[in-house]
């Protein structure tokens, strides 16, 4: 299924919440998103830190019949011809940690959307007047809610998803929806040592549940 950038932003803001995992084990890689997906997740970002994320990346896109509506992108991507590969091999977006303008040039080549990490205004500015669409505050927990409160009204129609340190519990997401995030990107918080040593899906579906329902609730 193709999906527009439209509707990965629509459902990034929708749910609010954007997974992000990586692992080295295709299988368990898999069985982590069909858990995410069964919580409620439909946008998810896999990340490119291990020597074999591509392979493991391509083994998850071959299994989409498990999550159809599902949109599955690649962080920590770092330059314009990994972007290339990625997009090349069916991801849906591309997410990086630093602000890189030749990836800018490679998505917006494909339609893709490109959402760099930033944590400057300067940055922001910079990544909003070359296409991106969402920004991602990284490191969010360096830099805080503060941050996002106070640039907000500089910059008007900035969508942010902040990410880096954010908690799956009520006081952390209030903090960062009340500052003005469209979502937030949760990574270990979410996914923890223990539940993937002891291949614990079904604690990590509640917990994924439990994380979109505080947001849903924030929301109301």
């Amino acid at each position: 299924m193709k999906f527009t950038n439209q509707q990965i932003v629509d459902t990034m803001k929708r749910t609010g919440v954007v997974p992000l995992f990586t692992h080295d084990n295709a299988e368990e890689a898999q069985q982590v998103i069909e858990a995410a997906y069964r919580g409620g997740v439909r946008v998810f970002e896999f990340t490119n830190r291990k020597k074999n994320s591509y392979d493991v990346f391509v083994h998850i896109l071959k299994q989409r019949s498990n999550y159809p509506d599902l949109m599955i992108g690649i962080g920590t991507i770092m330059d314009g011809a990994t972007t290339k590969k990625f997009i090349d091999a069916g991801a849906d977006f591309i997410i990086s940690p630093i602000l890189k303008l030749e990836m800018a040039e490679v998505c917006r080549a494909h339609n893709k959307l490109w959402m760099p990490g930033c944590a400057t205004l300067t940055e922001i500015v910079t990544a909003k007047e070359n296409g991106a669409e969402v920004i991602k505050v990284f490191p969010g927990s360096v830099l805080g809610p503060g941050f996002v409160s106070s640039i907000m009204p500089v910059v008007p129609d900035l969508q942010l998803m902040i990410t880096g340190g954010v908690e799956p519990n009520e006081k952390n997401l209030s903090a960062w929806f009340k500052a003005g995030a469209m979502c937030v990107g949760m990574g270990s918080q979410l996914f923890t040592k223990e539940i993937i040593a002891e291949k614990n899906w079904k604690l990590l579906e509640k917990n994924v549940t439990e994380a979109l329902d505080i947001v849903k609730k924030l929301r109301s």
